[in-house]
């Protein structure tokens, strides 16, 4: 089994932690550069690490919630389901001194993937996603 790797995100400016098998996606198609984008081949869920604007009306935990759920509307998703929110403690963030608090939200997303149908001509969608939201 192959191991878990670190794998540097955004030119090298932080780092995750990626699973056996994930697939980085902007090696098979482009990826906006406010995201890094990985799939894994057996599971058929991605991951979606995302770089996001500081909107001033949402602030903690709501603010995790605000974005999750807008991704979930721009890409069109049938369901969005948040399974957690919870803070991160800022002495654990590589990233000293950039914000006044930190979330971690972990939920799942049905999406369509990019011209993917399936033979019933539904479209095939895949599993989790996961993110993280940092606020000023």
């Amino acid at each position: 089994m192959e191991p878990t790797r670190d794998y540097p995100l955004f030119g090298g400016a932080f780092s995750a932690t990626l699973p056996p098998g994930a697939i980085d996606i902007s090696d098979l198609r482009p990826v906006p550069d406010n995201q890094e984008v990985f799939c894994h081949r057996v599971t058929d869920q991605s991951l979606i690490v995302e770089l996001l604007e500081l909107q001033a009306h949402v602030r903690g935990e709501a603010a995790a919630r605000y974005h999750f759920e807008d991704v979930g509307g721009v890409q069109e998703a049938r369901a969005v389901q948040v399974d957690a929110v919870q803070p991160i403690l800022l002495e654990s963030l590589a990233l000293r001194g950039c914000c006044e608090e930190a979330w971690v939200l972990s939920g799942k997303q049905q999406v369509a993937k990019e011209c993917q149908q399936v033979r019933t001509g539904g479209m095939r969608c895949p599993g989790g996603v996961k993110g993280v939201a940092l606020g000023d």
